[in-house]
């Protein structure tokens, strides 16, 4: 690729510090030819990131809009002039050599690159760009090729939003997310689905890392079962199987869903 036309995409509601942290971690390195933020329902951006084209969305009618907001921002990005699309999660960090990693592969219309994500814990902050590659520790179940190399990917359920690339032409391929997702979980498995029925390959990028930052979390996360529940019933309808299994498992432990004639649903 060129050294022109990357464009990073954010998708934000609240966590202002961690978007704070990660665009001074894009500061080091290949910096983006395009900065996209994109704001849901979060009037207080606009400020915590000079130079950004900041694209705002309200809420959805049940949820944060978490898939169109994404299409949103790349579809400001290619307006822009983007020719590769970077999105990384407003809690991943970068290193100096991982926006070089995602534009330095090569054009593909077909190809989506994922890079290795290391979850970051509390004792590692404050967190400085400098020291992150010396806190290399990616998610043991997906892979981890070194600096410099891709391997491909069968398994589509691997594929995560956390931190991912594609070519122009791949994200018009793959028709974007879904919109009818809202809230919480689901929609990037189910952009995964759509990449593989649109014939695209997946492929892990060693050099392209990124870095979780600490926050807490409830797990099973229960205050978003609505939203689980739901979004698990519109991937189930279109691809046949159930996910997010591991947390409506535990939900059901808990006694907060049940299965209902072969559907999840909430317990009233």
């Amino acid at each position: 690729m060129t050294e022109q036309g990357l464009a990073v995409i954010t998708v934000v509601h609240g966590r202002h510090d961690h978007l704070r942290r990660q665009e001074r971690s894009l500061l080091r390195g290949r910096r983006p030819d395009v900065r996209v933020v994109v704001a849901m329902d979060d009037a207080d951006v606009a400020d915590l990131v000079p130079g950004a084209e900041v694209v705002r969305l309200g809420r959805g009618t049940r949820g944060l809009p978490l898939a169109a907001a994404r299409n949103a921002g790349a579809d400001a990005a290619l307006a822009a002039g983007a020719r590769r699309l970077v999105f990384l999660d407003v809690d991943v960090l970068v290193d100096s050599e991982t926006l070089a990693g995602y534009a330095a592969a090569e054009p593909d219309p077909l190809a989506v690159w994922c890079g290795p994500v290391t979850y970051l814990r509390p004792e590692d902050r404050p967190y400085d760009p400098a020291t992150l590659p010396g806190l290399h520790a990616p998610h043991p179940a997906r892979p981890d090729p070194g600096p410099g190399a891709v391997v491909g990917e069968d398994r589509w359920e691997l594929f995560w939003s956390l931190s991912f690339a594609l070519d122009a032409e791949g994200w018009r391929r793959s028709g974007g997310f879904d919109p009818s997702y809202e809230g919480y979980g689901g929609e990037d498995t189910d952009f995964g689905q759509r990449l593989a029925a649109n014939g695209m390959r997946l492929r892990w990028n060693g050099s392209a890392r990124g870095y979780h930052q600490w926050h807490p979390v409830d797990s099973p996360p229960l205050g978003h079962r609505e939203d689980i529940v739901r979004n698990a019933g519109i991937f189930h309808d279109r691809w046949g199987w159930w996910p997010m299994t591991g947390w409506l498992e535990q939900l059901r432990e808990m006694g907060a869903v049940e299965v209902v004639d072969g559907r999840w649903q909430v317990c009233r």
